[in-house]
């Protein structure tokens, strides 16, 4: 009697043995509609997106080229684009396809007189029409959202000081908004306001390119500083207001950058056409004094998303086998108690 208590659980995991070697294995069991696509969707790290944020300046501008024409020479070409003032004008050429060496034969070739056009008004001394047809003849009319790269401008509302980000429509007509000096251009007329330059409110529009989706933010700041020492000129006097006016602003903002690229143009003047190549090569120089702390913050994403990246595999795999294991049959069950069923081989 006891000999036959002793043998029964014997029996019983041999019989379940047989059943499950005897059975054909069952087809793979069904898996929650989630699990695959989420194990596919975590097959590999999402590649990180670079944005540049290019801040205002005049003539100072040409120093975006530069730093664009470094990027793009070591691999890192900016997918997305956000400009004030300058920055804009900049950036709408570059979003619309042109590389930093087709941007460098524009900048030599810029004839002032092209987006220049007097025009004595109350609201300032330059109506700006030039520089909206200049700037829509340069991406071939293409209105924002079908340039190739995306764009945003940075504008400010007069009427109650809001920061506005142009991501659709006339590309020329916002480029021109966002450049709109006050005392200088006249302010921009669209639908109901009107629009002064972006500097007032962003001087470097680190958020507008976060906005657009960019994973890593290399803002470019050529916005002047206040030295102990008055401006010359009234276009200088009114654009080192500005920079003080923006000042405080732009630092919180520069500060949600991820790396902030300061070329030497200080001495150049606001309306210095004269001066474009070496604002230009300064651009080139911070940039490449830029490239190792810009490779840093990518190489921390990099290593960010690969890890988060094998914990959701991990993760998925783990539900797929637990899926696995609540799907067995009764003697499979059995079976795998006595460590005699291999149809759900652990993740």
């Amino acid at each position: 009697m006891r000999l036959n208590a002793l043998l029964r659980p014997l029996g019983i995991l041999s019989a379940a043995a047989l059943a499950a070697c005897g059975t054909a294995p069952p087809a793979a069991p069904a898996v929650s509609p989630a699990a695959p696509s989420q194990a596919a969707s975590a097959s590999q790290p999402t590649p990180i997106k670079v944005g540049i944020a290019l801040g205002g300046g005049a003539a100072k501008g040409f120093a975006h080229i530069g730093v664009i024409k470094m990027l793009e020479a070591n691999g890192l070409a900016p997918a997305v684009v956000a400009g004030t003032s300058a920055g804009s004008v900049v950036g709408a050429l570059y979003a619309s396809g042109m590389n930093a060496f087709e941007l460098q034969e524009k900048a030599v070739a810029l004839d002032e007189a092209k987006i220049r056009d007097l025009q004595l008004a109350s609201g300032g001394l330059i109506l700006g029409q030039k520089l909206e047809d200049y700037a829509n003849a340069q991406v071939r009319n293409q209105p924002i959202e079908r340039l190739a790269k995306p764009f945003a401008a940075v504008a400010t509302r007069l009427e109650d000081g809001e920061r506005t980000v142009f991501t659709r429509g006339n590309t020329g007509q916002a480029v021109r908004a966002s450049s709109s000096i006050p005392g200088v251009f006249q302010p921009v007329a669209i639908g109901k306001y009107h629009f002064v330059d972006g500097g007032v409110v962003s001087p470097v529009p680190v958020d507008a390119a976060r906005q657009l989706g960019a994973d890593v933010v290399v803002a470019v700041d050529i916005s002047n500083k206040a030295r102990g020492q008055a401006p010359a000129g009234m276009l200088g006097t009114l654009g080192q207001s500005i920079a003080i006016m923006g000042q405080k602003l732009g630092q919180a903002e520069l500060a949600r950058a991820d790396v902030v690229v300061r070329p030497q143009v200080l001495d150049i003047g606001a309306a210095d056409f004269t001066q474009r190549a070496s604002a230009l090569l300064e651009g080139e120089k911070a940039a490449l004094a830029a490239m190792p702390q810009i490779r840093e913050r990518i190489a921390q994403l990099q290593a960010a998303r690969a890890e988060a990246t094998r914990l959701a595999q991990q993760k998925a795999a783990e539900a797929q086998h637990q899926a696995c294991l609540e799907q067995r049959s009764r003697l499979q069950k059995l079976a795998g108690m006595a460590g005699l069923d291999g149809s759900c081989p652990a993740p």
